[in-house]
Protein backbone atom coordinates (compact mmCIF):
# COMPACT_ATOMS: atom_id res chain seq x y z
CA UNK A 1 0.00 0.00 0.00
CA UNK A 2 1.44 3.04 -1.14
CA UNK A 3 -0.03 6.66 -0.79
CA UNK A 4 -0.47 9.10 -3.76
CA UNK A 5 2.82 11.08 -2.91
CA UNK A 6 4.47 7.57 -3.01
CA UNK A 7 5.18 6.71 0.45
CA UNK A 8 4.76 3.09 2.08
CA UNK A 9 2.74 3.74 5.65
CA UNK A 10 5.21 1.86 8.31
CA UNK A 11 5.18 2.08 12.07
CA UNK A 12 9.03 2.26 14.17
CA UNK A 13 9.29 0.58 17.32
CA UNK A 14 11.50 1.78 20.32
CA UNK A 15 11.06 -1.39 22.68
CA UNK A 16 12.84 0.06 26.12
CA UNK A 17 13.79 -1.82 29.32
CA UNK A 18 13.40 -0.65 32.68
CA UNK A 19 16.98 0.94 32.21
CA UNK A 20 15.84 3.26 30.07
CA UNK A 21 17.95 0.81 27.09
CA UNK A 22 16.37 0.30 23.49
CA UNK A 23 16.09 -2.92 21.81
CA UNK A 24 18.41 -2.92 18.91
CA UNK A 25 17.83 -5.76 15.87
CA UNK A 26 20.63 -7.22 13.80
CA UNK A 27 19.12 -7.94 10.58
CA UNK A 28 19.42 -11.39 9.62
CA UNK A 29 22.59 -12.44 7.42
CA UNK A 30 23.93 -8.48 7.97
CA UNK A 31 25.93 -6.04 10.02
CA UNK A 32 23.48 -3.77 10.35
CA UNK A 33 20.90 -2.82 13.67
CA UNK A 34 17.47 -1.57 13.74
CA UNK A 35 14.39 -0.88 15.65
CA UNK A 36 11.80 -3.49 14.60
CA UNK A 37 9.45 -1.37 11.87
CA UNK A 38 7.35 -2.97 9.18
CA UNK A 39 4.54 -1.97 6.72
CA UNK A 40 0.77 -0.86 7.69
CA UNK A 41 -1.73 -3.94 6.05
CA UNK A 42 -4.50 -2.38 4.12
CA UNK A 43 -7.48 -1.38 6.84
CA UNK A 44 -4.86 -1.91 9.79
CA UNK A 45 -4.20 0.87 12.28
CA UNK A 46 -1.04 2.15 13.12
CA UNK A 47 -1.78 0.75 16.67
CA UNK A 48 -2.51 -2.81 15.15
CA UNK A 49 -0.12 -2.82 12.79
CA UNK A 50 2.43 -2.01 15.54
CA UNK A 51 1.38 -5.07 17.75
CA UNK A 52 1.29 -7.26 14.61
CA UNK A 53 5.30 -6.12 13.66
CA UNK A 54 6.25 -6.95 17.36
CA UNK A 55 4.89 -9.91 17.53
CA UNK A 56 6.58 -11.01 14.00
CA UNK A 57 9.83 -9.57 14.59
CA UNK A 58 10.29 -9.48 18.54
CA UNK A 59 8.08 -12.40 19.46
CA UNK A 60 6.28 -10.33 22.37
CA UNK A 61 2.61 -9.93 22.74
CA UNK A 62 0.07 -6.94 24.09
CA UNK A 63 0.83 -7.95 27.69
CA UNK A 64 4.92 -7.77 27.25
CA UNK A 65 4.84 -3.97 26.58
CA UNK A 66 3.31 -0.62 27.63
CA UNK A 67 2.39 2.03 25.43
CA UNK A 68 4.42 5.40 26.38
CA UNK A 69 3.24 7.07 23.95
CA UNK A 70 3.54 7.87 19.82
CA UNK A 71 4.85 10.07 17.20
CA UNK A 72 2.09 13.18 16.57
CA UNK A 73 2.83 13.13 12.91
CA UNK A 74 4.38 10.87 10.09
CA UNK A 75 8.01 10.80 9.65
CA UNK A 76 8.98 10.25 6.04
CA UNK A 77 12.22 9.43 4.76
CA UNK A 78 13.23 8.36 1.24
CA UNK A 79 15.14 5.15 0.08
CA UNK A 80 17.47 5.26 -2.61
CA UNK A 81 17.37 3.42 -6.13
CA UNK A 82 19.26 0.80 -5.55
CA UNK A 83 17.14 0.05 -2.36
CA UNK A 84 13.86 -0.02 -4.13
CA UNK A 85 11.80 -2.91 -4.86
CA UNK A 86 12.45 -3.22 -9.12
CA UNK A 87 7.89 -3.82 -9.33
CA UNK A 88 8.26 -0.40 -6.71
CA UNK A 89 9.98 1.52 -8.91
CA UNK A 90 8.16 4.61 -10.33
CA UNK A 91 5.92 5.95 -8.15
CA UNK A 92 7.90 4.76 -5.01
CA UNK A 93 9.71 7.08 -2.83
CA UNK A 94 9.94 5.65 0.49
CA UNK A 95 8.49 5.25 3.53
CA UNK A 96 6.15 7.27 6.29
CA UNK A 97 6.38 5.95 10.31
CA UNK A 98 4.42 6.14 13.10
CA UNK A 99 6.93 5.79 16.01
CA UNK A 100 5.74 4.23 19.00
CA UNK A 101 7.48 4.44 22.71
CA UNK A 102 7.51 1.02 24.33
CA UNK A 103 8.28 0.01 27.54
CA UNK A 104 9.21 -4.03 28.21
CA UNK A 105 7.03 -4.73 31.26
CA UNK A 106 7.71 -8.38 30.43
CA UNK A 107 11.35 -10.04 30.83
CA UNK A 108 13.89 -10.51 28.50
CA UNK A 109 13.38 -14.03 27.65
CA UNK A 110 9.70 -13.41 26.39
CA UNK A 111 12.00 -11.78 23.66
CA UNK A 112 11.60 -14.06 20.65
CA UNK A 113 13.60 -13.65 17.38
CA UNK A 114 11.68 -17.23 15.72
CA UNK A 115 8.39 -16.06 16.26
CA UNK A 116 7.35 -16.24 12.71
CA UNK A 117 8.28 -18.03 9.46
CA UNK A 118 10.64 -15.35 8.15
CA UNK A 119 13.42 -13.57 10.74
CA UNK A 120 13.96 -10.31 10.52
CA UNK A 121 16.55 -10.61 12.94
CA UNK A 122 19.49 -13.28 13.83
CA UNK A 123 20.63 -11.30 16.78
CA UNK A 124 19.36 -8.60 19.34
CA UNK A 125 20.87 -6.41 22.62
CA UNK A 126 19.88 -3.55 24.74
CA UNK A 127 21.89 -0.53 23.25
CA UNK A 128 22.19 3.22 25.22
CA UNK A 129 18.72 5.38 23.97
CA UNK A 130 20.82 7.57 22.18
CA UNK A 131 21.91 4.87 19.30
CA UNK A 132 25.05 6.03 17.97
CA UNK A 133 23.73 7.11 14.39
CA UNK A 134 26.14 6.11 12.37
CA UNK A 135 25.16 2.81 13.12
CA UNK A 136 21.98 3.01 11.59
CA UNK A 137 21.74 3.13 7.74
CA UNK A 138 22.06 6.44 6.25
CA UNK A 139 19.17 7.00 4.73
CA UNK A 140 17.05 6.42 7.94
CA UNK A 141 19.60 8.51 10.62
CA UNK A 142 17.56 11.93 9.76
CA UNK A 143 14.21 9.80 10.96
CA UNK A 144 15.73 8.05 13.51
CA UNK A 145 17.17 11.22 15.16
CA UNK A 146 13.50 13.42 15.01
CA UNK A 147 11.36 10.21 16.35
CA UNK A 148 14.04 9.68 19.45
CA UNK A 149 13.99 13.72 19.98
CA UNK A 150 10.09 13.50 19.99
CA UNK A 151 9.99 9.75 22.01
CA UNK A 152 12.79 11.15 24.87
CA UNK A 153 10.26 13.38 27.15
CA UNK A 154 8.12 10.26 26.99
CA UNK A 155 10.29 8.00 29.19
CA UNK A 156 10.53 10.32 31.98
CA UNK A 157 6.76 10.84 31.66
CA UNK A 158 6.23 7.07 31.39
CA UNK A 159 7.50 6.36 34.87
CA UNK A 160 5.94 9.25 36.31
CA UNK A 161 2.70 8.15 34.70
CA UNK A 162 3.61 4.49 36.74
CA UNK A 163 3.48 6.15 39.93
CA UNK A 164 0.40 8.22 38.91
CA UNK A 165 -1.35 5.09 38.36
CA UNK A 166 0.00 3.68 41.78
CA UNK A 167 -1.51 6.50 43.13
CA UNK A 168 -4.87 5.99 41.63
CA UNK A 169 -4.55 8.86 39.03
CA UNK A 170 -4.86 8.90 35.37
CA UNK A 171 -2.03 8.73 33.08
CA UNK A 172 -1.05 11.69 30.16
CA UNK A 173 -2.20 10.95 26.57
CA UNK A 174 1.04 9.46 25.84
CA UNK A 175 0.95 11.76 22.59
CA UNK A 176 4.53 13.33 22.27
CA UNK A 177 4.41 17.01 22.04
CA UNK A 178 6.30 19.28 19.46
CA UNK A 179 8.07 22.23 21.25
Amino acid sequence: MIDRDGYRPNVGIVLCNAKNQVFWGKRVREHAWQFPQGGIKHGENPEAAMYRELKEEVGLEPQHVSILGRTRDWLRYEVPDKWIRREWRGNYRGQKQIWFLLRLVGRDCDVSLRACSKPEFDAWRWNDYWVPMDAVIEFKREVYQRALEELAPLLSRGEAGRRRRAAGRPASDGVAERG
